[in-house]
């Protein structure tokens, strides 16, 4: 099987600037600049503290043609840089990566596309940059439109799309103009989750037809579905090369050693207002505690910092979730749904949310919250605490073994 990318000693330096005072220079102070460089033209001008940062350094892959690759890592670990190198959006600071084949990609949403240009426009853009004649993107219109599904919106300039159809359309795009290589990083996540999984079959079928993939993203029941081959990088290098279970496990065994927090948390986001400043978990007897047997009571609570504008009787609806150390999701608890209301009272937000039975079998999980009002988020804490189930009778009953199920259903049989 030929190299589809050849990846060779690459690294890639950003110089930080610490310079506080001049980070960002008004014109009165360019002005001034210029007119003491002018009187003092002897003198040099005092060098700014900038410090390296390696991105990427001393990569060295080999991808061949027909591999799915997923790219997994945290945060800061160069996974969107590989990328954007690849794509040629930036240049590399030492060694080369070569591309063999038609590339498309899909790294983030805002880009590929004209904002000013309608969604009709921008598929025949895409597809003449990337080598196509009209004819041939006429011939995949159709399909591109009713992947999408944006018909109705054909016409309408992507600048006023939502940040969803944006997705679906620059997907649909990327992935039927027939490209040899697909790259997609974690923006699928702005999809629904119907979308989501018709894009996973789309990647899969094009990998069948001899075409590469590489995917990037923090769902790790996704990236074992896809893919069949990843790259674990920490700080900028390839830590773990091979099959995908194994590089997963390899994955999930760090995250399972790192301390996890409200301030070391996997992902964040929200449109601000209230911020989430602390989370943890309490058992039966009311004790701060990680550990838990399964089919015990616990209570999750979060403590938040609310903003002016949201601090007096504001009704916001606040969300905990239950992941597995592969990203899949569990369990979600949301106060809307337990038809409980929380309304704002002062600077200080403290919410507790009490399950009388916790049903999970025995093993390690992940702890997701999340606070909005009237349908935005306002903050999201992706696996910001954690908390462990041990045994119990229960569970020992059921089988404790993860693969059997994650569910510890209470239940009885009778001989009849």
């Amino acid at each position: 099987m030929s190299v589809a990318i050849g990846i060779e000693n690459l690294g890639k330096k950003y110089l930080l600037s610490h310079d506080e005072q001049l980070r960002f220079p008004t014109l009165r102070d360019t002005l001034t600049d210029l007119v003491r460089r002018a009187t003092f033209a002897t003198s040099r001008p005092p060098k700014r503290p900038r410090e390296e940062f390696w991105a990427l350094r001393d990569l060295n892959l080999d991808i061949r043609r027909g591999e799915r690759v997923a790219i997994i890592g945290r945060n800061g670990a160069g996974k969107s840089t590989l990328l954007k190198i690849l794509s040629r959006i930036t240049e590399p600071t030492t060694g080369r990566a070569t591309v063999r084949g038609r590339l498309a990609s899909l790294l983030e949403v805002g880009t590929g596309f004209h904002p000013e240009l309608t969604g009709r426009e921008n598929i025949f853009l895409n597809g003449a940059i990337l080598g196509m004649s009209r004819s041939e993107i006429a011939r995949k219109f159709d399909e591109i439109v009713d992947f999408a599904e944006v018909e109705r919106f054909l016409d309408t300039p992507v600048k006023r799309y939502s940040s969803g159809m944006y997705v679906r359309l620059a997907f649909a795009v990327a992935a039927h103009l027939e490209p040899e290589i697909l790259i997609v990083d974690e923006v699928l996540a702005v999809g629904d989750a119907q979308f989501q999984k018709k894009c996973l079959g789309k990647m899969e079928s094009v990998s069948r037809d001899d075409r590469t993939v590489l995917f990037v993203s923090h769902n790790m029941g996704a990236v074992t579905a896809l893919c069949n081959r990843g790259v674990l990088l920490e700080a900028g290098q390839a830590v773990c090369v091979g099959p995908i279970d194994e590089v997963v496990a390899r994955y999930t065994m760090g995250l399972s050693g790192r301390e996890v927090s409200v301030d070391n948390c996997n992902r964040r986001g929200g449109s601000g207002g209230i911020r989430v400043r602390r989370v943890w978990l309490c058992d039966a007897k009311g004790e701060i505690t990680n550990r838990v047997t399964s089919g015990a009571a616990v209570s999750f609570h979060l403590e938040a910092s609310v903003e002016e504008g949201y601090r007096n009787g504001k009704a916001v609806v606040v969300g905990f979730a239950i992941d597995t150390l592969h990203g899949q999701r569990l369990l979600t608890c949301v106060s809307s749904w337990a038809d409980n209301e929380i309304v704002t009272a002062g600077g200080l937000l403290t919410v507790a949310c009490s399950v009388p039975s916790l049903p999970l079998v025995q093993d390690k999980y992940l702890i997701t919250v999340s606070v909005s009002f009237q349908n935005d988020t306002l903050d999201y804490v992706e696996h910001c605490e954690y908390v462990e189930v041990e045994a119990s009778d229960l569970s020992l009953s059921l089988g404790r073994e993860p693969a059997h199920g994650r569910i510890a259903l209470p239940c009885r049989f009778e001989q009849q």
